[in-house]
């Protein structure tokens, strides 16, 4: 017997919507490339995302097409995401800290049609251009002022584009399991791979996100993405946060201490999400200044293991809790984040400090297991360690354009190239790696 619930389609479109109808008067906040900060709202950000749509459209760009984007976290980046993917296109995030080689070969293996760049990476574009088989725009991501003077070919000004465009755009509807962004991973032997992403997984992951096991967000929230929009779709946090209208501060290309002191003061950031490096950078400024970060409740930390003495200054002298978190570009990312359980209230801080050495317990949706050699399962016992394998909705069942994987089981399992534990409690802890997982880039 079939229920009889709407079957309205899990669009990413439906976020932006959400939050401008909800949530429009929430600030967006944006340190630009170009320096100033910008201000705006959501409201704003759907209207200009509308414009960006047909800007597509007048050149060229069908549902399915690829645009990649070689960029910062700005408020420009979060419009892309959104009118790319919205009206049923692919938005490609390229990690512009890779070798140009790599660079061109994934633009290719893509067939990107059109690029997004930021003013930062219009020379290494340049270096490259001669090589791009499918490229037939370039839009660099600034205002007429500030246009650069380049050699590469077909440009376009980003706001010169939308401004000859109006924003009156219906989202389309389409099939949910439409692929909506693709990311390539790096931590595999050989070229790098792709993982293209889902409507449907994208949004089942922002469910997941803001889980209060996960990231635990609401609209009472100020999120700093720290983590790159390159990088997997930044953890997430551009679609998590427009579904449930936290306030939104984007640092641009600034990642020192310093500016990120400031944005979290000013802003009153009461969340972030970044790899270990850039915390250290922040702590060591914090100390050396000594200012503070009063409004920063919850730092969610992934990328490497997060060192014990890091979970320990920020909550001991900033009042911050870190949340140590695990995934990999194949799952979306997230897969565990270490938060407490039923029972553990009575922790001392060194029993807490020991635990989130861990990556913690998985989210829903991401179910996992540890195997033997022989792809028997190991018992949750702690002490047992074998290779880490994951399934879910939000979880890659094959690479773009290959016909297999080697990493993909006939039982819908993906073997992450991790070896693990899983104590009792279900926090799983990783021992050693045969892959990198979420890079820093």
């Amino acid at each position: 017997m079939e229920g009889l619930m709407m079957g309205t389609q899990l669009l990413i479109s439906s976020l932006i919507r959400n939050a401008d109808r909800n949530h429009g008067t929430t600030e967006i906040v944006t340190r630009t490339v170009e320096g100033p900060l910008h201000r705006y709202t959501y409201h704003d950000a759907h209207r200009r995302s509308r414009q960006l749509a047909n800007a597509l459209g007048s050149l060229g760009i069908k549902p399915g097409d690829r645009c990649a984007t070689l960029a910062w976290n700005t408020y420009r980046h979060f419009e892309i995401y959104y009118a790319v993917s919205g009206m049923g296109a692919v938005c490609h995030t390229v990690n512009p800290r890779l070798f140009a080689p790599q660079i061109s070969f994934i633009l290719n293996h893509a067939s990107d049609r059109c690029i997004f760049v930021d003013l930062t990476f219009v020379p290494l574009l340049e270096e490259m251009a001669d090589e791009f088989k499918h490229v037939e725009a370039i839009v660099i991501m600034t205002d007429d002022e500030h246009m650069p003077k380049t050699s590469l070919p077909n440009v376009h000004c980003y706001e010169s584009l939308i401004n000859g465009h109006s924003d009156d755009y219906d989202w389309p509807e389409f099939d949910e399991n439409t692929a909506s962004s693709l990311c390539y991973t790096s931590g595999t032997t050989g070229d790098p791979k792709g993982v293209l992403y889902s409507h449907r997984s994208s949004l089942i992951h922002a469910f997941r996100s803001g889980l209060p096991d996960c990231f635990n967000l609401s609209a009472r929230d100020a999120v700093l993405p720290v983590v790159p929009m390159f990088h997997v779709n930044a953890w997430g946090l551009p679609y998590v946060s427009a579904m449930v209208g936290c306030k939104i501060v984007f640092p641009g290309p600034a990642m020192d201490g310093a500016s990120l002191q400031e944005l979290i003061e000013n802003e009153k950031v009461t969340f972030s999400a970044g790899v270990p490096t850039i915390w250290l950078g922040l702590l060591q400024y914090l100390e050396e200044s000594g200012k503070n970060i009063q409004t920063l409740k919850r730092v969610v930390i992934g990328g490497s293991a997060t060192p014990r003495s890091m979970t320990a200054d920020f909550a001991e002298k900033h009042g911050a809790e870190v949340l140590h978190a695990w995934g990999m570009t194949e799952m979306s990312p997230i897969g565990t984040v270490n938060h407490p359980k039923y029972g553990m209230e009575d922790e001392t801080p060194d029993q807490i400090y020991d635990r989130q050495v861990k990556q913690g317990r998985e989210v829903f949706g991401a179910e996992m297991k540890i195997v033997d050699d022989d792809d028997r399962t190991l018992p949750n016992d702690g002490k047992a360690f074998g290779t880490l394998k994951v399934r879910g909705p939000s979880v890659c069942r094959a690479y773009y354009k290959e016909q297999r994987s080697d990493a993909h089981d006939e039982n819908g399992w993906f073997a992450t190239g991790d070896v693990a534990t899983i104590d009792p409690n279900g926090y799983m802890h990783v021992t050693d790696h045969s892959k990198d997982v979420i890079k820093s880039g």
